[in-house]
């Protein structure tokens, strides 16, 4: 009879520190893709409430019913919608698989709780906003773009001195919510309709440079017979400095000197706008 031995004992696996590396970035790749994936069929609730990933649990039955119902109230009637609730049904518009309430809340205890200051906030003050991406921010700026689109005069099409209150409305919506001083220009032709509305500069929070050699220069190029000058004082007061006065006769000299009128100066705040014509400044 053969006696065996016994087996020796297995030695421990060895485990290289460049193997341990390897298998934690593959650890952490097989993570990333299982978040992800989580997130684009709607289960993050465990994921973002540190429940892990094998606690995940549908998320998007938590809110699908209370979009629905949101949907339904503002078809009925837009106008009785709070504003967090409006901002929350537009970014879910982009972000379907996503509770897009506390983002909206996020957004207007940040500007004031005001819905015109958040969609005319300029992308670097949105991304200041925790939680805010690319996708919100272009969403936003969509949805100012078509506003703008909206109420601004139609080329070759109104005599915008007639027109002056709405005119007045697209100067709003267009410059009051700056975060720093933008000068725009208004170019007319002889019957006083839009020709082109420019930037010619943007400055600080308190100026802006203006050059009436350049307003004079554009003027000629695009054959204009009449211009209205534009800017906004971020402060939200309208009422205009000393430096604002003395450029705008500036411009006014040196438009005349080439048969080109200076119909007025706008200057657009929180608090209102005012004009140099009106105000007898012109």
């Amino acid at each position: 009879m053969v006696r065996r031995s016994a087996p020796e004992p297995r030695k421990p696996l060895a485990i290289k520190a460049k193997n341990t590396r390897v298998f934690g970035r593959r650890l952490g790749d097989i993570a990333y893709t299982c978040g992800f994936w989580a997130r684009e069929l709607g289960v993050t609730k465990g994921l973002d409430d540190g429940g892990g990933l094998f606690s995940l649990t549908p998320s998007k039955q938590l809110y699908e019913g209370h979009r629905e119902r949101l949907r339904a109230r503002f078809m009925a009637e837009p106008n009785a919608i709070p504003d967090y609730e409006l901002l929350e049904l537009l970014l879910a518009i982009a972000r379907p698989r996503v509770d897009t309430k506390p983002e909206a809340k996020a957004l207007l205890k940040h500007f004031n709780d005001s819905v015109a200051e958040v969609i005319s906030a300029d992308p670097e003050s949105l991304k200041a906003v925790k939680g805010v991406g690319e996708t919100t921010i272009v969403v936003l700026k969509v949805v100012q773009e078509a506003a703008l689109r909206l109420l601004r005069p139609q080329p070759l099409h109104t005599n915008i001195i007639s027109s002056w209150s709405a005119l007045t409305d697209y100067l709003t919506a267009r410059a009051a919510y700056g975060a720093t001083e933008q000068f725009r220009v208004i170019y007319l032709n002889r019957k006083n309709q839009m020709i082109a509305d420019e930037a010619q500069g943007e400055g600080t929070v308190d100026h802006t440079p203006v050059y009436p050699r350049e307003v004079v220069k554009r003027a000629l190029e695009l054959n204009a017979s009449a211009l209205i000058m534009v800017h906004n004082h971020p402060s939200g007061d309208p009422k205009p400095s000393r430096a604002d006065i003395d450029m705008t006769r500036k411009v006014k000299d040196a438009a005349a000197a080439i048969g080109v009128t200076l119909h007025d100066h706008v200057i657009v705040g929180r608090g209102g706008i005012l004009s140099f014509r009106t105000e007898g400044l012109l």
